[in-house]
């Protein structure tokens, strides 16, 4: 597991862990936090970039699999800060596709996004939708999606790229959730709500949706985790390399969720602001891909949830 103390990875390894597998983790601790291994999990303290670490985690243990979390999320950052993201993205997903070559670990589960598919208009979109990512984030995430697919045909590596919506929420017994700055918007509402930031900014209110503000399709990232470890099934069963949507296929607007969040939690500033640079109006999965080939069932499809166990987990965390 790379990037398995961040927000998403901890919950794929205690997944993992509840299953009956063995987890080594590397994590660089930038944004992860070793507290959220609930289960003694190994954890090896570095930069998957570095090639002399992974020769020397890969050469402890008989490894089955990697899952690759380890990467800068921020679409605004990523457009201020390019390269950054490219060389921690795709040269990070490039040092750890040799490790695996190297040691003959030949499956591959990979965290990708729905931001490769940039600015789209209609319905939810498929897995065979026109990508054009609006931003180096997005980009860098395709990039390794094609790097992963060329690596498949010449070799006998074997991957799932999990194309992620919009993660959310918390573990439902409140014991590991997003830790790190909050950037997302779920997050930063239930942070407002608490009291321990001023206000809510809306980025856009302009856009070509239904009340003019963002649409996205919020996963919680308990199914979400879920969906790796049905990932990791399939590549056992020796499925082949696959790309699937990781949402609901419901979309909601940024009003739409703070007024849930606003009722749950009580009434909280919001703020009209200017476009963010690298934002797209709307994304909304498919999934079917998911459910029908992965046998994805999903526990918590709905906004309510999502909410009430970020709000739940975000009460646990100092001010």
């Amino acid at each position: 597991m790379t990037g398995g103390c961040g927000y998403i990875g901890s919950h794929v390894t205690r997944q993992l862990s509840e299953a009956g597998y063995r987890v080594t983790v590397i994590d660089d601790l930038s944004r992860g936090f070793p507290g959220s291994l609930l289960h003694g999990e190994r954890l090896v303290e570095g930069d998957i970039r570095d090639s002399a670490l992974l020769d020397r985690a890969f050469a402890s243990g008989k490894f089955s699999a990697v899952l690759h979390f380890a990467a800068s999320i921020v679409v605004p950052d990523s457009v201020a800060r390019p390269l950054e993201y490219y060389d921690n993205n795709t040269l990070g997903t490039l040092r750890l596709l040799q490790a695996c070559q190297k040691h003959q670990v030949r499956q591959f589960v990979f965290s990708s996004t729905a931001a490769v598919y940039g600015e789209r208009e209609g319905g939810p979109l498929t897995e065979d939708s026109p990508v054009a990512p609006s931003n180096p984030y997005g980009r860098s995430k395709l990039i390794d999606e094609w790097i992963l697919g060329d690596v498949a045909l010449a070799t006998a590596l074997r991957y799932v790229a999990l194309r992620y919506f919009n993660v959310a929420g918390a573990d439902p017994r409140a014991r590991i959730g997003q830790r790190s700055v909050a950037t997302h918007l779920i997050k930063v509402a239930c942070e407002a709500a608490l009291g321990k930031r001023p206000e809510v900014v809306i980025f856009g209110t302009d856009y070509r949706t239904p009340d003019g503000t963002g649409v996205r399709d919020y996963i919680h990232v308990e199914d979400l985790a879920g969906a790796h470890l049905d990932a990791l099934g399939y590549l056992e069963k020796a499925g082949e390399s696959r790309t699937f949507n990781c949402g609901y296929g419901r979309g909601y607007s940024v009003k739409e969720v703070l007024e849930e969040v606003r009722r749950q939690a009580g009434d909280f500033r919001i703020r009209i602001g200017p476009r963010r640079a690298g934002d797209v109006s709307q994304l909304v999965a498919d999934s079917s891909a998911l459910r029908k080939t992965l046998g994805w069932k999903p526990k918590y499809a709905n906004l309510s949830d999502i909410i009430q166990h970020a709000l739940a987990f975000e009460k646990t965390l100092p001010r």
